[in-house]
């Protein structure tokens, strides 16, 4: 796929990516990450829109290159993240505002060589001198991804929102999508600590592509006056546009649940996902001598 050549390779993205942590305080999730980084970059909505591999991820490319950013920076030693997904600039280097990304490139691939050379791997291509896959594009993603997209009906689809609902502590989930009801696609109760309530009306799109502020304009009007706040969820990803309409002022609130967010709530809930833990085993020899 010919990329447009508006859109900015991974190692330009390194300073707005830093750029972008700065004014988040230091640290952020993913998504506040690539939302900041577009804001700052000032890339036009089409460029944003652009998928990496819709046959195998929900992944914009530049949410996909602003991941080798981040490995690249993390294995530079400036950035660092927590297994909930938070990425941070390492304490002691807050007050690195840029740098050169040719010399990091440099530095990194010079020293994954050493260490591919010291430890004796196999042969390696030309791409091999590449550093492994960003830490977030695990493989299980793009097979899940595939499941949803290509595997299951969109009925099958609409029964996995309900059940995830049901398993985040929803009550009274019902599925109407079958009703034709405005792209309503069902409806739930969300109960806080017991003593607060809240109706969600949610749609489910099960798509390759990008949802639009148009899709989120056209499911706030079938939800006013029947709900307190509503929920998409999708395979795919939201514009930009379309993630300024779901929180504007003045209007119903509308929850955004992406590709990337969906596999995520699925894994932590373990809804079709198995995690499998590795048992590692040491002897402590300073143990045995001191009996």
């Amino acid at each position: 796929m010919k990329i447009n050549s508006q859109m900015p390779k991974y190692h330009e993205l390194m300073n707005p990516l830093l750029e972008a942590l700065h004014d988040l305080g230091g640290s952020g999730s993913i998504e506040e990450i690539s939302q900041k980084v577009s804001e700052l970059s000032d890339l036009p909505e089409d460029i944003l829109n652009i998928p990496h591999n819709p046959e195998k991820s929900s992944q914009t490319e530049i949410e996909y290159r602003l991941a080798w950013a981040r490995t690249y920076l993390k294995k530079f030693g400036l950035l660092e993240n927590s297994d909930r997904g938070i990425w941070l600039i390492v304490p002691e280097r807050r007050d690195i505002k840029s740098v050169d990304p040719q010399v990091v490139v440099k530095t990194v691939r010079d020293e994954h060589k050493k260490q591919k050379e010291a430890n004796e791997k196999e042969k390696s291509s030309e791409e091999d001198t590449d550093i492994e896959i960003p830490d977030e594009a695990e493989s299980w993603r793009s097979i899940l991804h595939h499941v949803l997209i290509h595997e299951i009906s969109p009925d099958a689809f609409e029964r996995l929102a309900k059940r995830i609902l049901r398993e985040s502590g929803f009550v009274q989930v019902e599925v109407t999508g079958r009703s034709g009801d405005g792209g309503i696609d069902g409806k739930g109760i969300m109960r806080l600590s017991g003593l607060l309530s809240f109706h969600v009306i949610f749609q489910c799109k099960k798509y390759r592509g990008t949802v639009a502020a148009s899709d989120i304009r056209d499911f706030r009007g079938a939800m006013i006056g029947r709900a307190d706040k509503g929920l998409f969820i999708t395979t795919g990803t939201f514009t930009r546009g379309a993630i300024r309409e779901a929180t504007r002022d003045g209007a119903p609130p509308i929850d955004l649940v992406d590709g990337d967010q969906l596999s995520d709530k699925l894994k932590e809930l373990g809804l079709g996902i198995k995690k499998e833990m590795v048992e590692k085993i040491s002897v402590d020899a300073e143990w045995f001598k001191s009996i």
